[in-house]
């Protein structure tokens, strides 16, 4: 009977265990809003690295922009050098050490467990600067800078190089950082801008590089252009099915999710009114784009990060018309469509614990079966 309520004990704490996985909380394509930033900004920098995700500088301007195109309100005033760390195991936020340059619109780029922050805008014009963190001993330290002064640019990491496509005011322009010479080299540009004055969205899959939307300089350029990093050519994707100002891309890595690439942030109609947040899935496989849940939040230049194919988009500013800007702290998490739950591996231990205990207590209660089925036999039971 002790035998018995042992392993009755053990199976609840099983029981108990499991349902503690995140098996119920990952819902494919939703939604769930996290613990907010403690500093709000937006046009910062947003990267993932060992489990936790890093927010650095931005700008905390608010204020009235004009609802016209090429206005250049945001982005070159009132920069933070604020780097805080988020831990979305314990959905906190830590202060980090800041960032040694203050500015905003910059690219980020995560390299050999090192952060990138590549140029942007300071308080007096745009900048080629190249900084390092190093969140394993909280410090910065100063590389090569871009040889070319853009913000409003990404930064894809393909291999062991930096790629460095587009920005403002050179909307074309290619060029390559290699952090193991700290040394850049140019590259074929890009046929059709990029950004004039907004962020386009950018992510790697299958070593080609995909440069999706971005407001050009004669504001109707809404492309998908792919390059291909090995042939240093490039190429044209279908359009993606809206327009695309001020957002971002990360593409998932088929461990968790299909592979594919997502394109967040609204349209340019927003800023006349518009009230989606899109998410659009692009599959470079087939070459054809879906939609996604909407982000919950409206608003503009954030950032966004992944772990474990689940995308964290952080800050940005909330925009209302005619032109009501205001920085945001906002953390929404999403999973992506088509998402398997991690099993997390400590759940193994409980498993084994569980299943040699009963393997003993069966093996205790085995002798004396078989020795009252020897007494049966010998008797003629």
């Amino acid at each position: 009977m002790g035998e018995q309520r042992i392993a009755l004990i053990l199976l609840l704490i099983l029981c108990v265990a499991i349902s503690t996985l995140p098996l119920v909380r990952a819902a494919e394509n939703s939604w769930a809003t996290k613990a907010p930033m403690q500093v709000a900004r937006s046009a910062l920098g947003v990267a993932a690295l060992n489990g936790k995700i890093y927010a650095i500088g931005g700008s905390n301007q608010s204020g009235f922009a004009p609802s016209i195109p090429g206005s250049t309100v945001l982005g070159i005033k009132h920069n933070v050098d604020t780097n805080e760390e988020y831990d979305p195991t314990t959905n906190t936020w830590t202060f980090k050490k800041p960032m040694l340059t203050p500015r905003n619109g910059f690219a980020i780029a995560v390299y050999q467990n090192k952060i990138y922050c590549i140029g942007g805008y300071t308080e007096n014009d745009h900048t080629g600067l190249n900084e390092v963190y190093d969140p394993a001993t909280d410090t910065w330290e100063t590389k090569t800078s871009m040889p070319t002064a853009r913000g409003w640019l990404k930064a894809n990491v393909v291999g062991d190089k930096i790629y460095l496509i587009g920005g403002y005011p050179n909307t074309t322009l290619n060029e390559v950082y290699d952090p193991a010479t700290d040394t850049w080299i140019t590259k074929t540009p890009s046929p059709k801008p990029t950004a004039f004055t907004g962020g386009y969205a950018s992510a790697v899959f299958e070593n080609k590089i995909y440069v999706i939307g971005g407001l050009s300089e004669d504001y109707s350029y809404n492309l998908n252009q792919i390059y291909d990093t090995e042939t240093d050519t490039w190429s044209f994707g279908t359009l993606p099915p809206s327009s695309i100002d001020g957002g971002a891309a990360v593409a998932t890595t088929g461990n968790l999710a299909p592979k594919k690439i997502y394109v967040l942030g609204a349209p340019s109609a927003l800023r006349q009114g518009e009230e989606r947040n899109f998410v659009r899935v692009y599959d470079p496989e087939t070459d054809n784009w879906t939609f996604g849940a909407d982000v919950p939040t409206k608003r503009y230049n954030f950032g966004v990060a992944v772990i474990n194919d689940i995308f964290y988009v952080i800050g940005g500013h909330t925009y209302d018309f005619p032109g009501f800007f205001a920085p945001s702290a906002a953390n929404e998490q999403y999973t992506p469509i088509g998402y398997i739950p991690e099993f997390p591996s400590w759940i193994i231990l409980p498993l084994l614990i569980t299943t040699a205990l009963l393997i003993l207590i069966y093996k205790k209660r085995l002798p004396k079966s078989t020795k009252n089925q020897k007494k049966s036999f010998i008797l003629g039971d």
